[in-house]
């Protein structure tokens, strides 16, 4: 397994390429503005074919280049929880940022869903869809067992959590996300929709929002 992070975008959002070396399949998790470019370019370089642009949710800084990921590989399959699917078909901001953003977000529809409990692969690696809402109602992370790698989204990030001051975001099904991501075994390497990644026992040991939250269950 490889994992090629890049960030960046008007939200320095992170965006992965995950590939398996054996098979030379790879996925993109969520596709920052101006953020995948350089991770298509090592696609290829390594003859890497990739099949897929997975989004861990719909919110514009995760998805804006979709059109850059499916306009270099056609056949890479964007899938997207269906209860995110209106964002993806209508982008909007969820709130108002200080600047304007200096780009629009083509609309489209996913080409397949993503629900709890789905099992994908990644050539030979098998990758589990865990429905994480709070943040956004339709958001997931992807849980790769074997290699023991959590693309987390925006659950955990920047040792705090993801914003649930959205019209569809909920703190109470934030924090039982929140729980049930940290019965992974604690060594599971998180990737962050933002900030450094991490493990789920150093998020334990130092995030006080996560800490607070497995302290009220």
């Amino acid at each position: 397994m490889k994992i090629i992070m890049n960030n960046g975008g008007i939200a320095a959002t992170n965006s992965y390429l995950i590939a398996d070396e054996i098979s030379k399949q790879a996925v993109l998790f969520d596709a920052p503005n101006d953020t995948t470019g350089p991770l298509l370019d090592e696609a290829q370089r390594q003859g890497w074919d990739v099949v897929g642009l997975w989004l861990t949710h719909g919110h514009f800084d995760h998805v804006a280049d979709h059109e850059v990921v499916t306009g270099r590989f056609p056949r890479a399959k964007v899938l997207i929880h269906p209860d995110d699917e209106i964002k993806l078909q209508k982008p909007k901001l969820p709130f108002k940022l200080p600047i304007p953003v200096p780009f629009l977000v083509p609309p489209r529809s996913a080409d397949g869903h993503v629900n709890d409990g789905d099992q994908l692969m990644i050539g030979t690696m098998a990758v589990q869809v865990m429905h994480t809402p709070g943040h956004s109602p339709g958001h997931v992370a992807y849980y790769l067992p074997d290699q023991q790698v959590l693309v987390g989204g925006d659950l955990i990030i920047m040792q705090a959590t993801g914003r649930t001051d959205f019209a569809d975001s909920s703190h109470s099904d934030l924090a039982r996300s929140i729980r049930r991501i940290m019965q992974l075994p604690g060594k599971t390497k998180l990737l962050p929709g933002h900030g450094e990644p991490s493990d789920l026992d150093q998020e334990l040991q130092t995030n006080p929002y996560v800490q607070q939250i497995m302290e009220e269950h």
